[in-house]
């Protein structure tokens, strides 16, 4: 990846941490307005569509069919993030008493939020190939993989493991 790419995904990555670090810490986010909240959020919608655009190399006529979908696809992956991050509160607020049932429950939870993120990624893949070729099909399926890989990290350097 070059160094500029490199760099605009850091930066992009780091209003999701701060969102998702503010949504899993109570005590982080009681100074943070939910219009503060939202700031942030079209901040890090508008960075990663900079990112997209600017990694994607499309022509105007890719551009008008690429980015409809784009917008679709986005809201259904921020559904799932909104899953993700209920989940990761749960895991916070059950840490300290963790039990058998709650880890198994945690877990299938997740592994559904897996299961429904591939479907998506699955049911949207016609409609990328409708408007793009599948060599930038691809590309863009790998940025994608590229900033989530990133956000995991960060998040998974945060959770602890189950005790």
């Amino acid at each position: 990846m070059r160094a500029g790419c490199k760099m605009m995904l850091m930066l992009l990555m780091i209003p999701l941490t701060i969102t998702l670090t503010m949504n899993v810490l109570p005590a982080a986010s009681e100074d943070m307005s939910a219009q503060e909240m939202e700031l942030i959020l079209a901040k890090v919608r508008a960075d990663k569509k900079l990112f997209i655009s600017q990694n994607m190399g499309l022509t105007q006529s890719e551009s008008v069919g690429f980015w409809p979908v784009y917008d679709r696809y986005q809201k259904e992956l921020e559904a799932l993030m909104g899953r993700s991050i209920r989940l990761v509160e749960d895991y916070a607020r059950s840490y300290n008493h963790m039990t058998d049932a709650t880890a198994k429950e945690l877990l299938d939870r997740y592994l559904a939020i897996q299961a429904d993120r591939l479907k998506v990624r699955r049911a949207y893949l016609p409609a990328f190939r409708q408007v793009l070729s599948d060599k930038k099909v691809a590309r863009y399926y790998q940025l994608e993989n590229k900033i989530r890989a990133v956000a995991r990290f960060e998040l998974a350097a945060q959770i602890p493991f189950v005790q």
